[in-house]
């Protein structure tokens, strides 16, 4: 009982020590800390691609495990694990290259395709615009009366803003060819760590164990892996599923664009696959844009493609997804929206796609042990909308009856 009290102070005393230490941070120190987390992530980047690649290739590593024992005979264990390790890694390596084969010379023809059309769209633009202006005589008028007004404020933005604006281009493209770079030499040193994590799971969910248990007593600690157990069947099943189903829409748009021939097919179908990775959101994010350059080309083939796309984001929503996905979340609409926008509010593009997978698993966790208190006082969903009376155990009189 004493050790379960000095814990139960000792995390109390920890995160408020941190609640402090973040606030003051945050508004005397500058972002100290943070700037001081944000650089240790970048150390670790490495051993968080390692991770993440580890954790995604594990049920592949574990069917080679088993075909390797079952069907081959090999009873070394630490064989068969170098086995299975090499094997997976090289049918990854070799789906990403024939993934990259297919589309990086599609992708670079598009783009060619599409620089060396930016002046015809200029005039297809410009012809727009020039009728609608010549049907329309009080736009330009409106339009050269906000010129007049905002002549001095457009060169002052020129020359201020565009012109350094370049400046600043320039060096980033630079910064991003250096990015590259680095991320290439992080992603090989996370592929490093992925092989050894792979190869020693079974001794690092050990020490883990080890750890927790000394910690915490035995049914904390098999709460603990049970909220594990739960945390991990929903992440894993929303992460390696929503790639699942991002690829196989990508390739099923690479094909259907391919037939009813529209421009820019791979283009289309990266932007398509990539973005549907995000759920809700993201079929309007590749949408649009694909939509935008198949109309710069034909206006009825950009009919057909909005037609097209809405198919196949019902095909995905209600057969695809359901299949793939099935109840892997347990959340509601409302609450997947709102897990995109805190998501994406602090991580970008990835965090609207892992906002929905940490969210579930937080509402998973709150659930369990709202549950478990009920079920400890003897509350259950009848008791709680039931008269105050039912809860209290007191009876009230009508208004208007007199018991004698």
């Amino acid at each position: 009982m004493k050790q379960k009290t000095y814990l139960r102070w000792g995390v109390t005393i920890t995160a408020a020590a941190c609640a402090i230490l973040v606030f003051y941070d945050t508004f005397f120190q500058d972002g100290v800390l943070f700037i001081f987390i944000e650089k240790l992530f970048g150390i670790l980047k490495p051993v968080l691609y390692g991770l993440a690649m580890a954790y995604l290739l594990t049920p592949i590593v574990d069917f080679f495990d088993r075909l390797l024992r079952d069907r081959l005979g090999v009873k070394r264990a630490g064989l068969m694990r170098c086995l299975s390790i090499l094997v997976t890694w090289l049918l990854a390596l070799g789906l990403v290259y024939l993934l990259f084969s297919i589309l990086i010379p599609e992708l670079v023809a598009s783009v060619s395709l599409l620089f060396s059309n930016l002046e015809s769209y200029y005039r297809t633009i410009y012809t727009w615009v020039t009728q609608l202006v010549e049907d329309n005589p009080y736009i330009s008028e409106r339009v050269l009366t906000l010129v007049r007004d905002y002549y001095n404020e457009l060169v002052d933005w020129v020359k201020n803003t565009v012109i350094p604006g370049a400046q600043v281009a320039i060096v980033a493209v630079t910064g991003g060819v250096l990015s590259v770079l680095v991320f290439a030499k992080d992603l090989l040193v996370g592929i490093v760590v992925s092989v050894y994590i792979l190869a020693r799971k079974e001794t690092f969910g050990l020490h883990t164990r080890k750890l927790l248990y000394s910690l915490v007593s035995a049914p904390h600690y098999e709460r603990a892996l049970r909220a594990t157990r739960e945390a991990d069947r929903i992440f894993s099943g929303f992460v390696r599923g929503k790639l699942l189903d991002s690829l196989i829409i990508g390739i099923l748009c690479f094909i259907v664009c391919s037939i009813l021939k529209f421009p820019y097919t791979p283009i289309i179908a990266v932007f398509v696959g990539v973005t549907n990775i995000i759920p809700i959101f993201g079929p309007f994010l590749g949408a649009i844009p694909s939509a935008f350059l198949i109309l710069l080309v034909s206006p009825r083939q950009c009919l057909y493609f909005i037609i097209f796309i809405i198919a196949l984001q019902q095909f995905d929503g209600n057969i695809l997804g359901p299949k793939i996905l099935g109840e892997t979340v347990g959340i509601s609409s409302f609450w997947i929206v709102v897990a995109i926008l805190v998501g994406g509010g602090f991580g970008g593009v990835l965090g609207m796609f892992l906002g929905v997978p940490v969210f579930a698993c937080i509402h998973s966790a709150v659930s369990f042990l709202c549950e478990s208190s009920l079920r400890k006082k003897g509350v259950t969903d009848d008791t709680i909308f039931a008269p105050r009376r039912v809860l209290t155990g007191t009876t009230t009189t009508p208004k208007g009856e007199n018991h004698e």
